[in-house]
């Protein structure tokens, strides 16, 4: 249709007032050109890449140039060049969700599909600084599958991926709150991040998942501790002081590990400072 003559914005009334209306009177009355990204004008012109598009309501994206022109004695006018960027959008929102996933991926063990030790070392770091800020409790606890080596060497590194896969899903239905994290900190060694959890209900969690692991029944013929997979684990909990670091609550709850396997296995021991 012929709309020679008759205002932008009773052709177009969606974009009265908005900031591409804005920037055609810029353009008009102060002589000033301007660019319009989709990212933050999402495509304000009823315009359509196809008539797939068309009827189903979705919208080219658009990225807008506006131009201003002056002839001789005539008013100012300006130019609209409109831009169908939908395909370079596509692309760039495949490539952010691509990132994400790979980002993802990053933390995730390959094996048994828990947080891997980088996400560890992260999310410890992260948790540690916001215990100390909010003088709240932070829970660390190193977990180990008894005798493992031996249970490899008997049954096989298939056997033994299996038996890392069901000893992981075991934990993981022990830690209940979103918060909590479990990770693959190394080889049959497992770790978890309790935040705002104290002494008493992180070393409940530790005695839950001892006593998981033994209820799964998985035969370890050659265990000198139990006819079944075991686990050891230690653990400390504490409100960090501003001189603490990261590194020596880990390695307390490593003491703590070592403390359980030298005084017999299967269990949980906890030390404090």
């Amino acid at each position: 249709d012929n709309k020679e003559g008759e205002l932008i914005t009773d052709v177009f009334p969606q974009i009265n007032k908005g900031r591409l209306h804005e920037a055609i009177k810029s353009a008009i009355y102060h002589n000033l050109a301007s660019t319009l990204s989709q990212s933050l004008n999402k495509s304000p012109f009823p315009f359509y890449s196809n008539n797939i598009d068309r009827n189903k309501g979705i919208k080219m994206q658009q990225a807008i140039y506006i131009v201003p022109i002056k002839f001789a004695n005539l008013p100012r006018h300006c130019l609209l060049q409109i831009n169908d960027v939908s395909l370079s959008v596509s692309r760039e929102k495949l490539l952010r969700n691509q990132a994400v996933l790979l980002r993802e991926q990053s933390y995730i063990d390959s094996l048994t599909g828990i947080a891997n030790r980088r996400r560890f070392n992260e999310y410890a770091e992260e948790e540690f600084l916001r215990a100390k800020r909010n003088k709240s409790f932070f829970s660390v606890m190193m977990i180990d599958i008894d005798h493992f080596k031996l249970y490899n060497d008997h049954y096989g590194h298939l056997n033994g991926d299996q038996c890392l896969k069901q000893v992981a899903n075991t934990l993981a239905k022990a830690i209940k709150r979103p918060g909590d994290l479990l990770a693959r900190y190394g080889g049959e060694e497992f770790s978890t991040i309790l935040p705002e959890t104290n002494y008493y209900g992180a070393h409940n969690i530790a005695e839950i998942m001892v006593n998981k692991i033994q209820l799964l029944h998985l035969e370890h013929a050659k265990s000198p501790t139990s006819p079944y997979v075991s686990i050891s684990i230690g653990g400390t909990s504490k409100i960090p002081l501003n001189e603490d670091n990261l590194a020596d609550i880990i390695n307390l709850a490593d003491q703590a590990l070592y403390y359980a396997k030298q005084t017999g296995r299967n269990r949980a021991v906890f030390l404090t400072t």
